[in-house]
């Protein structure tokens, strides 16, 4: 079996033929060193060029002498000539060889993408040739040559010296693919994105999103900031913290839930808009939407409102997906999702009875909640959930299903909204809004509470709901309050979920398709 056909194979090799092929791609190696060969002691390669902009810089030549030659078809093979005269430098993994005695054609693969190299014992001589065949799928290649296109049509470099830059002892798999994969791509990212293109393009263009985002906000006047990660106290969210010990202190730490706090302790200091974009850390379960850390973006606006953060929110995702994409028309899975028409703004209430028929408006009593509950099978606690706890869950269960396009869903009931500023005309609502697309939410905003007394009257609830065995309640940060009682101004805020919109951009099924090392479960559990 040659080397190339095993490489393709590679997926359905036994542990001991995988050690059989390393043995003979370490004695390769030896041999290598014998001869003063060893490719582990190059330390650099001086590569010119991309293999993607090698691509584009012959196409446009190449028009360009199309162009100048008209009808010439002399003139015209004189100015390609002339582009070989420019010598080029590339570097990358080899994916691929055709061998065909004294010359082969290898692909290489760099951070851009695949080039067809043609390399002949004649260009580069006969012992560095025969070196070369020795080669093996994996190897990591420096090619040096002149660009041009073969008969096939296909444009590629035409090498005149080649370096062996670092040895492959481990067969790649040609492709992975199908569900019985999927762990094993997550588990071991490097291979999946040497073999993969899609998962290489999903994150750059993550990279992208991300600094888009930054580019919209710091043109808005935004500062970005840092805040802690190691707290004492994890608020700023429903959400259950991972706990650790902090040996110099003997005290034990959480991993931040959310980026809130701290940043408007900074609206307190006068940073009228402040964001950060940061890991947080929840102690939760593992799903398509879910993964324990993950990427938020959280901001805070001095002086304006909810409906402020509404315009923010959609005003940066038309921005980020026509910057990156160069469309608002973004697919994901059957459906467009159309991102350049205003987003719908619908209450809870209103929504809950448009997909239900239910007028919470009519509910006065957390008695009444609890006969509708029974009525539409909702599992909930009466010593935890109120009038508005209920009105949540029917949401949940009811309608999120059906928000396919952008919605904000806004005034949310005050029960499930711990820090956020009450409706003056309704105070059993707050001004919040969460904003959903494909049935999932993508972001959640206020309309920030910064009357003290208030916010610590909400936390006690919170304190409360912990005593009843509710993990994800909030307790009260006492240096929090002591800067809401500096004062606070009239402050909007919100929270995006980076991933989300990163499997929404590169139309992801799954947030562990978006992050380079989603967490996994040990092998050996």
């Amino acid at each position: 079996m040659t080397d190339e056909i095993i490489a393709n194979a590679a997926e359905e090799l036994s542990g001991e033929e995988v050690n059989e092929l390393k043995k003979i791609r370490m004695d390769k190696l030896e041999a290598l060193k014998a001869e003063g060969k060893n490719p582990f002691e190059i330390t650099k390669f001086d590569w010119n060029t991309t293999t993607a902009a090698l691509k584009e810089f012959y196409a446009a030549e190449e028009e360009k002498a199309k162009e100048a030659a008209g009808e010439d078809g002399e003139a015209f093979a004189a100015a390609v000539e002339k582009i070989k005269e420019t010598k080029w430098r590339i570097a990358g993994r080899i994916l691929s060889r055709r061998d065909m005695g004294k010359a082969n054609f290898i692909d290489i693969q760099d951070s851009t993408e695949r080039m067809q190299v043609y390399v002949r014992s004649n260009d580069v001589g006969d012992e560095a040739f025969a070196d070369f065949k020795k080669w093996d799928i994996g190897d990591i290649a420096g090619i040096e040559g002149f660009v041009f296109r073969t008969r096939r049509g296909e444009i590629s470099l035409h090498a005149e010296k080649i370096t062996l830059l670092s040895k492959s002892l481990l067969p790649l798999p040609e492709k992975w693919h199908g569900l019985k994969d999927r762990d094993q791509r997550y588990r071991q990212r490097y291979v999946d994105l040497i073999v993969n293109p899609d998962v290489r393009k999903t994150m750059v263009n993550r990279s992208k999103i991300i600094s888009s985002i930054r580019r919209y906000l710091d043109a808005q006047g935004f500062v970005e900031v840092e805040t802690p990660m190691l707290v004492q106290n994890a608020g700023g969210a429903a959400a259950r913290p991972f706990v650790t010990h902090f040996n110099a202190l003997s005290e034990d730490f959480k991993l931040r839930i959310s980026l809130e706090l701290y940043l408007k302790r900074l609206i307190v200091g006068g940073i009228d808009r402040v964001y950060e974009i940061g890991r947080v850390f929840r102690n939760e379960g593992l799903d398509t939407r879910h993964n324990p850390e993950f990427t938020l973006m959280e901001l805070y606006q001095a002086y304006t409102d909810y409906h402020g953060m509404m315009d923010l929110t959609e005003n940066l995702y038309r921005h980020v997906a026509n910057e990156v994409l160069g469309t608002t028309q973004v697919p994901y899975g059957d459906v467009i999702i159309d991102l350049g028409k205003p987003f719908e703004r619908i209450t809870m209430v209103d929504a809950v009875k448009k997909y239900t028929g239910i007028d919470w408006n009519e509910v006065r009593s957390d008695e009444e909640a609890y006969e509708i509950a029974k009525e539409k099978h909702l599992e909930y606690d009466r010593a935890r959930h109120k009038k508005g706890d209920i009105l949540n869950l029917l949401f949940e269960e009811f309608v999120e299903e059906h928000l396919i396009q952008p919605t904000f869903v806004m005034d949310h009931p005050v029960e499930i909204s711990p820090l956020t500023k009450r409706k003056p005309q309704n105070p059993d609502y707050v001004e919040r809004f969460e904003m959903y697309i494909n049935a999932g939410e993508m972001c959640n905003a206020y309309s920030e509470l910064n009357d003290p007394v208030d916010q610590r009257e909400r936390f006690m609830r919170q304190e409360e709901l912990l005593k009843l065995g509710d993990e994800e309640a909030n307790s009260i940060d006492e240096d929090f309050m002591r800067a809401l009682e500096i004062g606070m101004p009239p402050t909007g805020g919100i929270g995006f979920g980076i991933d989300r919109m990163v499997m929404l951009l590169t139309n992801s099924p799954a947030i562990r398709d978006v992050l380079l090392f989603p967490t996994m479960k040990s092998i050996d559990k």
